[in-house]
């Protein structure tokens, strides 16, 4: 028997992103829609939106999201990336903001913040004496910094 369209919601939402793990699809707020429309053979539709254009991780993300559809009972599955409008990092929950900071990294500040020169928060200590090491973080859409004040380095996300 197929779940509810709330149960496949929740799924697609636990579904843990493969670059941070321990967020999830839902705590970065790429979920764009879900629909169990009343087609002839129960298609269910996701429309998910990559963090950015050529993301590495889109592919995989797609994948996983139709396994935990399948997981709830409904063998037919349709996952879209939906390009416009673009995702934001002002789409991540405060959930997800949180368990940034939990793993050493600082969360993006307001996507208008971009270009202002504003450093990011130390997400250890929460010092603003920050300073940037590089551009690319582990991933290519982290910065890598360095906190003056307990001299520890952390990555940053940077706002879009």
């Amino acid at each position: 028997m197929s779940a509810p369209v709330d149960a496949v919601r929740r799924a697609v939402h636990e579904v843990p992103d493969p670059e941070l793990p321990f967020l999830t699809i839902g705590d970065l707020g790429i979920v764009r829609d879900v629909r169990l429309p009343e087609t002839s053979d129960g298609t269910v539709e996701i429309d998910i939106t990559p963090t950015y254009t050529g993301c590495p991780a889109t592919e995989a993300i797609a994948d996983a999201v139709a396994d935990a559809v399948r997981a709830v009972g409904h063998a037919h599955v349709r996952v879209r990336s939906v390009l416009a409008p673009a995702w934001s990092t002002d789409w991540i929950s405060d959930t997800g903001r949180d368990k940034l900071r939990e793993a050493g990294i600082s969360p993006p500040g307001p996507a208008g913040t971009v270009g202002l020169g504003l450093p990011p928060a130390c997400p250890r200590c929460g010092s603003a004496l920050t300073r940037e090491l590089s551009f690319f973080g582990s991933t290519a859409c982290q910065a890598r910094y360095v906190c003056g004040a307990c001299l520890e380095p952390f990555d940053h996300v940077k706002p879009l």
